[in-house]
């Protein structure tokens, strides 16, 4: 049942714009450089430079300046220190071939004896003659043998050893994708060609389940077509519900966020999305309204933090987009719509979700990023993070784009940027004061597919182009909450 517009208007009230969550990352608060900051000169005073917070607790915010790198490819906090783990065109998978090109949406997996899995997109788009490193067309792993993308699967020993070998091969663009609680992947293609579209031979736009622990599984790999076709993002799964939502990244018109709801009586598990019928389920499309029942057409038109939607679900008619693209066959008033819709990590009962640049739709308020928290118990998407508009990209220190997220583990969120100029990851308190994490001294490609180890001690991170992915270790700490 949807939550009506006057049941949202009068939680509203109770609840204030600053609804209060519970977890590792609660309520966070605009952050330094952005729109309408709590006290701008606090913020400039205590927001990135790891001086005692505003309340006098001493905790210092973030682990200091980042040193630049004589290798010139990763500069982080005194004492912190990176590994290449892949280096595509530099190492190699087990089957002999160099790793692929173009890193993107990763995720952890516990192995045996300390060793780790990680599984990995690899951005890659239109025929396999179009770049020097495609995806290996491994024997049984292929869907379409014209695509050049996919994913491959990363072991890292406890003794820094490596190993590499292809996941899935033969789609098209996988992008940021999301890990299921049941610890298998879901890869997302970020493209929705036609089969005889830039070569493809088969239609492209889905999502597809990579086994990191069970080679077999991955045998003749399958669309999970009831998600939809259209240009993926990311996608997380609801523990509890069984519900799945994933972004759209598009334009003209902007991208939707989906829900997905499984069919009655259907249980989660390994290799059980893979027995369910194409039209299994229900997709759906967010329709969203303020706290007076006014209509919100695209998300980028929030002004502040603390602005709270209420969601209502309408279906999509033709999940499969044979005539229309799924997010043009609404009209306007009908659905609420995103600007870049990008990343997405399932904590504190709900969905953390990026929402990139936003000027044009946004023209009273212009803003270089969103993070968005939905809660399904509710109804609700609250906005999180706004990040103001970078004026000057190509310096050090301040940030825009948003893109791969992730909640830490020793508080608040770590953010991929893929923006303009300089490349940094970074991390936002509970109150969205933001610090450095890293930045790219290779380079001004993004950063993508941040992650850390199941036991915390390493956080993982790719360099889009060429295709590097490495880990990071050093002295990390609980990050304060204010």
């Amino acid at each position: 049942m949807s939550l009506n517009r006057r049941d949202f208007a009068r939680q509203s009230a109770v609840a204030g714009a600053g609804l209060a969550l519970s977890g590792a990352v609660g309520a966070l608060a605009t952050a330094p450089q952005a729109l309408a900051a709590e006290d701008p000169q606090e913020d400039r005073q205590d927001g990135q430079d790891g001086q005692q917070d505003r309340y006098g607790h001493g905790h210092t915010l973030g682990y200091g300046p980042l040193v630049a790198d004589p290798d010139g490819i990763l500069a982080l906090p005194e004492g912190f220190a990176y590994r290449v783990v892949t280096h595509s065109g530099v190492t190699r998978l087990e089957s002999g071939e160099f790793t692929p090109e173009k890193h993107d949406g990763t995720a952890t997996f516990e192995g045996p004896r300390g060793t780790t899995y990680l599984v990995n997109n690899h951005e890659l788009k239109g025929p396999r003659a179009k770049w020097k490193h495609p995806v290996p067309l491994a024997e049984g792993l292929v869907y379409d043998p014209a695509a050049s993308g996919g994913c491959t699967v990363v072991e890292v020993h406890r003794d820094g050893t490596v190993a590499e070998w292809v996941g899935i091969a033969g789609t098209s663009t996988n992008c940021a994708g999301g890990r299921t609680p049941w610890g298998t992947w879901l890869t997302c293609e970020e493209n929705s060609d036609r089969a005889g579209v830039n070569g493809m031979t088969k239609d492209h736009g889905y999502v597809f389940e990579v086994d990191p622990y069970d080679r077999r599984a991955n045998r003749d790999p399958k669309p999970l077509k009831f998600f939809g076709r259209y240009d993926h993002e990311a996608v997380v799964i609801d523990p509890r519900r069984g519900h799945a939502y994933l972004t759209e990244d598009a334009s003209g018109p902007n991208g939707l966020f989906f829900r997905w709801v499984p069919p009655q009586g259907f249980t989660h598990g390994r290799g059980r999305l893979a027995t369910l019928a194409d039209d299994a389920g229900r997709l759906q499309a967010p329709k969203c309204y303020d706290a007076a029942g006014r209509f919100v057409d695209d998300l980028s038109r929030a002004p502040k933090v603390g602005t709270v939607y209420g969601v209502d679900w309408v279906d999509v008619p033709d999940r499969d987009a044979r005539t229309t693209a799924v997010r043009s066959q609404f009209g306007p008033g009908e659905v609420t719509r995103g600007r870049k819709l990008e990343g997405m990590w399932w904590a504190d009962g709900g969905a953390y979700i990026v929402s990139s640049y936003a000027r044009a739709e946004s023209p009273g308020a212009p803003h270089d990023g969103q993070v968005w928290f939905y809660d399904p118990r509710r109804r609700t998407l609250t906005l999180k993070v706004l990040l103001g508009v970078n004026a000057a990209p190509d310096q050090d220190g301040a940030y825009d784009g948003p893109d791969n997220i992730t909640v830490s583990p020793y508080g608040g969120l770590v953010i991929a940027e893929d923006g303009e100029g300089v490349q940094h990851l970074f991390g936002a308190t509970e109150s969205g004061r933001t610090y450095p994490i890293a930045r790219n001294d290779l380079n001004d490609s993004e950063f993508a597919g941040v992650v850390f180890s199941p036991d915390g001690d390493t956080l993982y991170a790719c360099i889009q182009n060429p295709g590097i992915m490495l880990a990071i270790t050093g002295p990390w700490r609980r990050q304060p909450r204010r």
